[in-house]
């Protein structure tokens, strides 16, 4: 019997690592780490971070909202149907091979299923697998609370992760201006990963395996399925700098899923506000999307060459110039005392005493500031800085 218990055990982690999602998602992070430092490299002949950052942070970043979320779902006993589940993940994997983040926001895909299931219901009733039939699903009941109450959770998960995480990755690129100068502009494209558990009713995966986790309240018997969820986020920054605009479009995103899950909880009064909560959360997810693009359709870059010296479009990470504290859109005026305006007279400048380098910077608020460092041997000769050129 033990040995029955450890098989279906594996097999229930085979389930989750085996998953079709989960598989696609790890591709996806390496081709998000691939495109970047090709991008970076197009721009600035160096990429920023190693290609396989996107692959490392999939699950490293995500994984403690993934177990906070399903001690709710389990503790509290949203019970989700089998059929909503499988097309959720379906309608997840779509997203993942189109390579659009935009569109990769789990309150998508639990709208889409839980829709899908509504059309399911009116024009494929007799549709029916594994003891699943389309007809029997009853959206105006429990599932009515429960898939908007989880959709809200998602969405504050999202919201919390962009706000924390987004601006660590962000890959500037060089492009051109209506004027013709050369600006730099900012691509923030992440994955996020979360293992959560679901509770689904009935048998269905314990008539084949016997020992898989389940329990029976009264006379329902409920089952435990592990399931990838992909939550994607993409948008560029223009004219107003990252750690701005990514936290800001987080807490947006947080702010939509308090919404959609209060008026998910309503729903237990009035199931129809259940459909509502989905929708709200449909139409506030994309406003939120549609704006941020919006926004930056500013002509005006904020990180544009500028005539009183060379600007920062990034820095290399342990590099002199992250230990100096410099960042993108700060503009460096002197190096070593001399005056700077380009590429090469900053690298000349920094030759002129190769162990310790001085910079006088003017910020992004305007304000001149000294900065210095020593440069070791094993240091970046150029800083590590990328610069608009």
């Amino acid at each position: 019997m033990t040995e029955n218990i450890l098989m279906d055990g594996m097999q229930m982690v085979a389930l989750f690592f085996l998953n079709p999602l989960f598989i696609v998602a790890l591709l996806s992070a390496v081709l998000l780490g691939y495109f970047r430092v090709k991008r970076e490299r197009r721009s600035f002949k160096v990429r920023l971070l190693p290609g396989l950052t996107e692959l490392k942070r999939l699950v490293s970043e995500s994984w403690i909202y993934g177990l906070v979320l399903s001690v709710l779902i389990l503790g509290v006993g949203l019970v989700v149907d089998s059929g909503w589940l499988v097309l959720f993940c379906v309608v997840a994997l779509i997203s993942l091979l189109t390579f659009y983040y935009k569109v990769a926001s789990p309150i998508y895909f639990t709208a889409v299923a839980f829709f899908g299931l509504y059309f399911m219901g009116e024009y494929a009733s007799g549709f029916s697998y594994l003891g699943w039939s389309a007809g029997n699903v009853d959206l105006f009941g429990e599932l009515a609370v429960t898939i908007p109450v989880i959709a809200g959770l998602l969405l504050i998960v999202e919201g919390l992760l962009i706000s924390r995480y987004s601006i660590k990755d962000v890959s500037p690129f060089l492009t051109t201006t209506k004027r013709g100068l050369r600006a730099a502009a900012f691509k923030g494209k992440r994955l996020w990963l979360l293992p959560i558990v679901f509770l689904v009713p009935g048998d269905m995966i314990s008539t084949y395996l016997p020992y898989w986790p389940q329990f029976t309240l009264g006379e329902s018997m409920f089952t435990f399925v592990p399931v990838p969820v992909i939550i994607g986020f993409s948008q560029v920054a223009r004219s107003t700098y990252t750690d701005v605009l990514f936290p800001k479009i987080g807490r947006s995103i947080v702010a939509a899923g308090v919404c959609v899950l209060i008026v998910g909880l309503a729903a237990l009064w009035m199931p129809i506000l259940g459909w509502s909560a989905l929708l709200i959360g449909v139409v506030s997810r994309a406003l939120i999307s549609m704006r941020a693009a919006f926004s930056e359709r500013n002509p005006t870059y904020a990180v544009a060459p500028s005539s009183t010296g060379v600007v920062i479009a990034g820095v290399l990470p342990n590099s002199p110039g992250e230990k100096m504290g410099l960042e993108a859109g700060q503009c460096i005026r002197s190096v070593n005392g001399r005056q700077v305006s380009n590429e090469k007279e900053l690298y000349d400048a920094i030759q002129i005493n190769a162990a310790h380098c001085r910079l006088q910077v003017i910020g992004r608020d305007g304000e001149v500031r000294l900065m210095q460092q020593v440069i070791y041997r094993h240091d970046h000769h150029r800083l590590g800085l990328l610069v608009v050129r």
